[in-house]
């Protein structure tokens, strides 16, 4: 059934309404055109109601500015009325390419600074909307999660910052360590997992795999990733392999203990299509690394899928790595920024994330269960379905 078949049986929690912030720009365009199409196509005696003022837009963007002095401070604000709205705010705490000017110096956003304007919007609201739902697709400061030493917990902190200040859902995705979340049990909370959407550019960027446990493993980098691989391994009914990291203890460098050895626990991965599954690439030292392994154990395609694509140093050793024959082919959204060059590249494929987060929205602002959203089992299955049978009908001509 299509989105905009769907019946409406609950009433909105109020008109709906989006606030891209600037660094989500992009991608809010896109999530808003979705909604748009659907709730026009959408049928329905209730829409003419009262109860469901507004339900009919030409767009859901409420505008936002944000506005620095010279010394980088700035002010948020909203440019239209919000009084008794559904608002849902994007944001993405990586995108660096955005900058502004400090004491006539150009400065990159940093996360925080990313973090400091999305407040700044929640506060321009100033408590008049019905609900604030943030979606954040990279959980700021994530990577930051636990305490283990007289250290600061980031991640914690700001969930508490966003819950105090009347925001009463946070949507991310593929969170680090979404243990985070018990930090606000008593609020809305999700975890998206992106697996129907990277099996589905798998399919279509590589029409020819077969997706079976005899020609195909999951691999997780780490032991940290493995109840991620497993999931994925789970929904696919394919094997699951994992490397660990042995490191060197007797000595530190830039902080930490080196890596002497990627060892691998797992089944022969011979001739086999291996999919390396992470939450994110940030350097890409691990998972070429690990893509190196697989390949001196004889992998025939090596595939990677991460939910954030950061390459933090760069694409160098990307392209060296495809050259040589060590990667086939590299998948992450569009849930964070994605620099131009990176579109170009070959061996790159950027999996579209938009139509995902507008089914969410849609739901949500219909108080309706996502539970079908976060475990797309029949949409995996259905897809394998639709594949095997283009590939049997392809062997039938040959």
């Amino acid at each position: 059934m299509a989105n905009e078949d769907k019946e409406i049986e609950t009433i909105p929690v109020g008109p709906l309404g989006l606030v891209p912030l600037k660094s989500c720009e992009e991608l809010g365009k896109k999530v808003d055109a979705y909604l748009v199409q659907w709730r026009s196509a959408r049928q329905s005696e209730h829409k003419n109601t009262i109860a469901f003022s507004g339900y009919q837009k030409d767009s859901y963007i409420i505008k936002s500015r944000i506005s620095r002095f010279g010394t980088g401070e700035g002010k948020g604000e909203l440019l239209e009325s919000v009084r008794g709205d559904d608002l849902f705010l994007l944001v993405d705490v990586c995108n660096y390419s955005l900058t502004y000017s400090l004491c006539g110096m150009t400065n990159h956003m940093s996360p925080d600074d990313h973090f400091s304007d999305l407040k700044r919007i929640i506060m321009a609201a100033a408590g008049k909307a019905r609900r604030i739902s943030v979606i954040m697709p990279f959980l700021y400061e994530s990577r930051q999660n636990r305490r283990t030493a007289r250290e600061s917990l980031d991640c914690s902190l700001a969930l508490h910052e966003l819950v105090s200040m009347g925001v009463e859902n946070i949507i991310t995705f593929d969170a680090h360590d979404p243990r985070v979340q018990n930090s606000i049990p008593l609020h809305g909370f999700e975890t998206v997992q992106p697996i129907y959407q990277f099996l589905k550019a798998l399919l279509a960027a590589e029409p020819d795999l077969v997706v079976d446990t005899d020609h195909m493993r999951i691999i997780s980098p780490d032991a940290a990733g493995m109840s991620r691989a497993i999931y994925f391994a789970n929904m696919l009914g394919l094997d699951v392999g994992m490397f660990y990291k042995r490191r060197d203890y007797t000595r530190l460098v830039n902080g930490r203990n080196p890596v002497v050895a990627h060892e691998f626990l797992g089944n022969d991965v011979t001739g086999k299509t291996v999919i390396i599954v992470d939450d994110m690439i940030s350097s890409g030292n691990s998972a070429l690394e690990v893509a190196r392994e697989l390949k001196r154990r004889h992998a025939a395609r090596v595939f990677i899928c991460a939910t954030f694509g950061l390459f933090t140093n760069g694409l160098a050793e990307f392209d060296r790595n495809y050259e040589e024959g060590n990667i086939d082919r590299v998948f992450t959204t569009n849930l964070t920024y994605q620099p131009p060059e990176l579109l170009a590249r070959p061996y790159y494929t950027s999996v579209d994330m938009s139509k995902y987060i507008a089914l969410i929205i849609d739901d949500l602002n219909h108080d309706a269960s996502i539970s079908s959203l976060l475990t797309p089992i029949d949409r995996v299955s259905r897809a394998l379905e639709r594949h095997q049978a283009e590939l049997s009908r392809r062997n039938a001509e040959h």
